[in-house]
């Protein structure tokens, strides 16, 4: 037996057991993080954007369907639930300074989920979309589970939506530095929430691991964006068809 069919034995044993690719997940992430801290923390080498690269190569190089791998790595999306409860601690720590700018967030919030609202449908519409990809369009700037639920809701695609919120997520923590610096804001909580409302659980994470402040404000904004785009996308879907159903 030649070395070739004997490596070819073992990853044949691998791919069948659920363990490798957890494994493989968490590998490809220190990979892409040791990648993203030589290039000097460089926004492009986003680390969940090259694991996710580097792990879906390895998936369509060998044939292995989503379903299998996700039996494996799906401690990791069970864990995304207590991740995102654990965030209300640096909030609790830091509720004196969020009651001081109460005001401030919630008027950011509430005009930043309407923008990325409306920016959504005109494009959505200009390109002309049909209505079930409308619908999972809407929520991609909430975190990952708020959008899929509110996309099941409205009538969209939940996968797609979960899709969509993720590339979002990973375009504004690569290119959000760029922006703020762009306009020179330097305000560590203004740059968190701008992150936090933008680009949700991933821009989150990003600026907790740069500053604690941004980290703060970037829970809040997330949390709050979550809660007013619930609210708002499924009212005015239910606001519509009643129109529509009075009008017919």
């Amino acid at each position: 037996m030649n070395e070739a069919t004997k490596l070819y034995q073992v990853w044949v044993y691998l791919q069948a057991e659920p363990l490798f690719w957890l494994t493989l997940t968490i590998g490809a992430y220190l990979l892409a993080n040791r990648l993203y801290q030589a290039s000097g923390l460089f926004p492009l080498v986003n680390p969940v954007a090259v694991s996710i690269l580097f792990v879906s190569a390895c998936l369509m190089t060998f044939g292995v369907e989503y379903e299998r791998y996700f039996e494996g790595a799906k401690f990791i999306h069970f864990l995304l639930g207590p991740t995102t409860v654990a965030l209300a601690i640096p909030i609790y720590l830091n509720w004196a300074i969020i009651l001081k700018t109460r005001r401030a967030i919630l008027m950011s919030v509430s005009l930043g989920s309407l923008f990325a609202i409306g920016i959504t449908f005109a494009m959505a519409h200009l390109l002309q979309l049909d209505p079930v990809t409308v619908k999972s369009l809407l929520p991609r700037n909430v975190t990952a589970p708020i959008a899929m639920g509110i996309s099941e809701i409205i009538g969209g695609v939940p996968s797609l939506t979960a899709i969509i919120t993720i590339v979002t997520g990973i375009v504004g923590a690569a290119l959000g530095t760029f922006v703020l610096d762009l306009f020179k804001i330097r305000d560590m909580a203004a740059r968190g929430f701008a992150f936090g409302l933008a680009s949700h659980g991933i821009g989150t994470a990003r600026a907790m691991s740069r500053d604690s402040q941004a980290g703060v404000f970037a829970a809040v904004a997330m949390g709050l964006s979550g809660i007013i785009t619930a609210a708002i996308i499924p009212l005015a879907f239910i606001i519509l068809r009643d129109f529509q159903g009075s009008a017919g």
